[in-house]
């Protein structure tokens, strides 16, 4: 069987050394005669399984001390509502950060739970540039700064951290974690969902500063209180036992990648040549403000549009897959996370050169 080049958006690509080890595990997890699947999430074997991920996740991303990190259900868009409901009292205000879909759908989820303050907002450079802090409207007593450092579908990054002073950032990293360093000490949360650059979906990651638990509204459901999974080892109810261990899978495949530095220097040649491709070429095109081009999800579009069918065809055929745009931009776009290699992004580079000629 030969593997296909996956450029999918998510649920993405996942490094095939951790499939096999998973394959090879499914039926008998080290000699005990079931699958992890089949384990009590209670039980010392899973236990063990839990803390050595969340101990791996600590390493690559040097998280200190004093945050905990959860392992929950569900995905990123549930803690637009779940962040509200632990973070933002009764009465209190939050700001928010607008550039694009998925930072947007966070401002209308929490509008449900309280005064939103929109800072600052990219619709004005047609979310094709990231505003300046310099341009953004702080409020002085807010709650907390939300912003997504990676729009998925838009392709706009973050090349910086915004500065809030006491104000605690909480940051949607779900397309971007462990892509690069990242210092954790400058965040009061940072949330992800996993089915992008760290397991299977079903699992979403938090990693929150301590004094920031313990603030639930009272009307926060139990099971979505941040204390109480915290408090009880992200067991409270039964989690999402296999995309747990699989994301554990993926921690120790990064560490064995050389960790956090080594994978950086991957993603930034990945997104190098690519951009290069794009940018070399007047066929291709990618409208996003240098300084704002996202290293994991890469839009671009073709001269004509009624090409699009045909360019898609032919990737497909050489396996090139989930290279189509999201239905709200239309176009292309090719999600480049961890697990997609350098070969990964050179044969889609070489099958972009041979379309570009075939249409001359």
């Amino acid at each position: 069987m030969s593997r296909v080049y996956n450029f999918c958006a998510g649920p993405a690509a996942l490094p095939e050394a951790v499939l096999r080890q998973a394959q090879s595990e499914l039926l008998d997890w080290q000699g005990k005669g079931l699958s992890v699947m089949e384990m009590s999430h209670r039980g010392d074997d899973f236990t063990a399984i839990a803390a050595e991920a969340e101990q791996d996740l600590r390493d690559l991303l040097s998280i200190p001390k004093h945050y905990k990190v959860l392992f929950m259900q569900g995905g990123a868009s549930q803690q637009f509502a779940q962040i509200p409901l632990n973070l933002l009292a009764e009465g209190d205000s939050a700001d928010y950060i607008d550039t694009g879909i998925w930072s947007r759908k966070s401002i209308e989820e929490a509008q449900r739970f309280g005064p939103i303050n929109v800072a600052a907002s990219a619709k004005e450079h047609d979310y094709f540039a990231i505003p300046g802090q310099n341009e953004w409207n702080l409020s002085k007593d807010a709650a907390y700064v939300h912003y997504a450092s990676n729009e998925t579908i838009g392709g706009l990054q973050f090349d910086w951290i915004p500065q809030t002073g006491d104000t605690p950032l909480v940051v949607d990293m779900s397309s971007d974690i462990l892509s690069k360093p990242l210092d954790v000490s400058q965040f009061g949360m940072i949330y992800a969902g996993a089915q992008k650059n760290i397991g299977p979906s079903g699992l979403v990651v938090g990693i929150i500063r301590e004094d920031l638990l313990g603030r639930a509204r009272a009307s926060c459901p139990t099971m979505l209180n941040y204390k109480v999974a915290a408090d009880n080892g992200s067991m409270y109810n039964t989690p999402p036992t296999f995309s747990w261990y699989l994301s554990g899978l993926v921690f120790k495949w990064l560490k064995q990648q050389g960790g956090l530095e080594a994978m950086a220097k991957t993603n930034y040649a990945k997104q190098a040549l690519l951009y290069k491709t794009i940018d070399d070429s007047d066929f291709y095109s990618n409208p996003i403000a240098l300084n704002a081009r996202s290293w994991m999800n890469v839009p671009f579009r073709l001269a004509d549009e009624k090409l699009d069918k045909a360019f898609l065809q032919g990737a497909d055929e050489r396996g090139l897959l989930n290279l189509k745009g999201h239905r709200s931009v239309g176009g292309m776009r090719a999600s480049i996370y961890n697990a997609v290699s350098i070969e990964a992004v050179e044969a889609l580079v070489a099958y972009m050169h041979t379309f570009e000629k075939e249409q001359a």
